[in-house]
């Protein structure tokens, strides 16, 4: 679904990113994982144009997103950044916007329908009429989300989808965009620092390192080995409840490795 082939890109004539290469199928929850600093959200920049790669090419259902106009990305590639902007918005508003690719002259019955499934999908009625500048990071980062997905795109790209937020909320989110993503055939990229929470969540890692792709695949990529070597930290992998996690350190845990 989404082939990305020899991307690099440049800053100050600093390489940033070198050669990196992935594909993705649809319904697909990907983590890209690294540390600081190594061009995570550089790499999602890059894979909507809003950085533009020196060189390679993202297909999307064989199309070259990095031809293709603003609107016509936008129609394929919903973005959600780290920090989201507010404003004296409602949420029903700050979510219409999304659509604006698709309007023509006018917003029409089904602009207005799309956005009234996404929030009863995302369980946001009561948020309406609520403004964005006085809600909880949570509930703001729902906006953002429903906002890229009225786009209908086919990639929604997520960065740091759940930093800042409680326990609770995290779980939510991933496990809203876990199941966006299987029942809308949408492949979702999102950048984490939490191993953990990927490991639960995602269907395969991307593990960044010194800009290029270190390691990709399912959760067999994801080893002590491979940790240590990207991160710089030795670490111990066992299972708890029946779910792998990551512990820091060597420190016996009582749990299997």
């Amino acid at each position: 679904m989404l082939s990305v082939n020899e991307l690099k890109f440049m800053y100050r004539n600093k390489d940033v990113l070198k050669e990196i290469g992935f594909s993705i199928r649809e319904g697909e929850v990907v983590a890209v994982l690294g540390p600081n600093g190594v061009g995570k959200t550089t790499l999602l920049k890059c894979l909507n144009r809003i950085l533009r790669p020196k060189e390679g090419s993202v297909l999307l259902d064989d199309r070259n997103l990095l031809e293709l106009g603003t609107m016509e990305i936008a129609k394929r590639v919903g973005y959600v950044p780290q920090r989201v902007e507010t404003g004296r918005l409602t949420a029903f508003d700050a979510v219409l916007l999304g659509r604006r690719p698709h309007i023509g002259w006018d917003v029409t019955s089904r602009d207005l329908a799309i956005v009234d499934s996404i929030f009863v999908k995302l369980g946001m009625q009561d948020l309406r009429l609520s403004y964005i500048d006085e809600m909880s990071g949570g509930e703001l980062q729902k906006v953002a989300i429903a906002r890229a997905l009225v786009q209908e795109p086919r990639v929604l790209l997520l960065d740091e989808p759940i930093s800042n937020l409680d326990l609770k909320n995290q779980v939510d989110i991933l496990t809203t965009i876990r199941e966006i993503a299987r029942e809308h055939k949408i492949a979702a990229v999102m950048t984490m620092h939490d191993l953990n929470q990927a490991l639960r969540f995602a269907d395969s890692f991307i593990f960044l390192q010194n800009g290029r792709v270190h390691m990709h695949g399912g959760p067999e990529v994801v080893t002590p080995l491979v940790i240590e070597k990207v991160y710089g930290l030795p670490v111990i992998i066992g299972e708890l409840g029946g779910v792998r996690c990551v512990i820091p350190g060597t420190c016996k845990t009582g749990i299997g490795e």
